[in-house]
């Protein structure tokens, strides 16, 4: 057999025998030259049919897989929807109750400068002593500070010192200084009067000696003006029994022998007249001696006729006004004895007590204008709040502060006031401060929440006790807007429907109840399908 290679290659699919195929066979080979041909034709082309039967492997491979490997869009095509079924959950018994959480600040609030009034001193106002430390706490009748050897003594009150104070004077700083000094346990007299009177002044009295100072000294020449009244008011009482006396005298009229000395020269007359009759006197004698009866006559009649007594009622008028002035002049003399309150020596703080946050002055120095910070000696938690969480509190709500150390400790809402506006700005800012007050804190637990920002939860509403309680979602409306639960009665997807009466809703629950426990913990309710 020949194999002439060197014309061209044989087109694949060609018979080596075809006509016209370059090839020329010339003898069929038999026996062994035929296998041996076959072994040089594969041991020629190892790695054409190397990769062939690679190829053919690969192909049936991918044809078996083929049938096992489905795409996600072709098995979505062939997936069938399952069979409905009800979501059911079981009715709950459980507490509910509804917070408002907000962040706030710990801090002392209400920082204020504290000023006091030098103007009645006279000279230099030098601190003398009793400077607090920063950290002291003032309460009501506690020495703020000493200043020329004179106490500044701490009551309640927002009115700020303007005037010293003394017996007559009136005015809401009275009034005010009446309700502090009751604030400490002193009775001032008159709560309702505005007046400083005596009893006002002996409160003062009190006080200073509460506090371990002396009274402030009376005014100078107060003991010689005192001395001086005392002496007048004697001379015009004396002066006033003197013209009484007198008008009592011009009242009275005649006296008795008076009168019967009188009615004897009445009597004389009227005899003259007689024995001159008898002895035959002429008419003229006779009319003499009867105008002397006449004139005695009208004599006895101005005896027993009322005086004039203008005279003597004025100089009693005259005595009782000089007794009035003198009385005046001694009640002033003594109103000037009694305790008056300087303003220098006291100073009047709200919201007592209060923490001395800084001390400006020192023993020695010259008072020239603020002399110490103070703030709120409790520490308060203050934060911020949408309006609609702010009018879900009030005054008084208990609260939970998030202490730093994980635990929680009791407070109450202080206040819920309208934050300012926005500086610069006029409209409100829609948002509300609010203040809380923690229950009693240690020294530890004050020095850990200072200063820091904290988390407060506000109960407003809460269940009395463990309720019924479904998901929202199991709730429907019925068809005259009646709440209702479609509860499972356990037999495959039958189902009731119960009306109920819906209460608190809270963390995804909502409070039920039913007429004859129509329902009960654990019953099955339909969420969904």
């Amino acid at each position: 057999m020949k194999f002439p290679l060197g014309k061209r290659a044989v087109a694949p699919g060609t018979a080596l025998d075809e006509p016209g195929s370059d090839l020329e066979v010339t003898a069929e080979p038999t026996g062994p030259s035929r296998t041996q041909g076959w072994g040089r034709l594969l041991r020629g082309n190892r790695t054409m049919w190397v990769v062939a039967a690679v190829a053919v492997v690969s192909l049936v491979a991918g044809l078996a897989l083929g049938q096992f490997i489905v795409s996600p869009g072709q098995a979505a095509a062939d997936a069938k929807a399952p069979k409905a079924g009800l979501i059911t959950v079981p009715v709950e018994s459980r507490e509910l109750g509804n917070d408002v959480t907000i962040r706030g600040d710990a801090t002392y609030a209400d920082s204020v400068e504290v000023k006091i009034e030098t103007g009645d001193l006279g000279g230099p106002a030098v601190v003398t002593g009793q400077v607090p430390e920063v950290g002291a706490t003032f309460g009501a009748g506690n020495v703020a500070l000493e200043v020329t050897g004179r106490p500044v003594i701490v009551l309640p009150g927002d009115l700020p010192v303007y005037r010293t104070l003394r017996v007559g004077v009136s005015g809401p700083d009275v009034t005010q200084l009446k309700q502090a000094l009751s604030a400490v346990g002193i009775s001032p007299g008159d709560l309702g009067s505005a007046v400083y009177d005596a009893a006002t002044a002996a409160a003062v009295a009190a006080l200073y000696d509460k506090v371990g100072y002396p009274v402030p000294s009376s005014e100078e020449g107060g003991a010689e003006a005192l001395r001086s009244a005392t002496e007048a008011i004697a001379s015009a009482k004396n002066q006033l029994a003197a013209a009484q006396r007198d008008l009592a005298v011009a009242r009275g009229g005649a006296t008795a022998s008076e009168r019967l000395g009188q009615d004897n020269a009445i009597r004389v007359a009227q005899r003259n007249w007689q024995a001159a009759v008898d002895e035959g006197a002429n008419p003229t004698e006779l009319a003499n001696l009867q105008d002397i009866i006449d004139l005695e006559l009208v004599k006895r009649s101005e005896l027993t006729a009322p005086r004039d007594t203008s005279a003597e009622v004025a100089g009693v008028a005259a005595a009782t006004q000089q007794l009035a002035s003198a009385t005046q002049t001694l009640a002033d003399a003594k109103n000037g004895a009694l305790t008056a309150f300087p303003a220098s020596e006291v100073l009047y703080l709200p919201g007592l007590p209060r923490r001395v946050d800084e001390v400006t002055v020192q023993r020695g120095t010259t008072i020239t204008g603020a002399v110490m910070r103070v703030s709120g000696a409790t520490l308060v938690i203050s934060g911020t709040a949408a309006e609609t969480d702010a009018k879900l509190l009030k005054e008084g709500d208990a609260a939970l502060l998030a202490m730093p150390d994980g635990s929680e400790h009791p407070a109450t809402v202080a206040s819920v006031t309208p934050a300012k506006p926005a500086e610069g700005s006029t409209e409100p800012s829609g948002r509300f401060t609010v203040l809380f007050t923690p229950a009693e804190l240690s020294a530890e637990q004050i020095a850990a929440l200072q200063g820091n920002n904290v988390r407060v939860s506000i109960p407003v509403s809460a269940t009395a006790g463990a309720v019924l309680a479904v998901p929202l979602a199991a709730l429907t409306a019925g068809p005259g807007g009646e709440s209702r639960v479609e509860v499972s009665t356990g037999d495959g997807d039958e189902t009731t429907l119960v009306e109920v009466t819906t209460g608190l809703a809270a963390d995804g629950f909502v409070e039920i109840s039913s007429e004859e426990g129509a329902i009960a913990e654990g019953d099955l309710v339909v969420v969904g399908r």
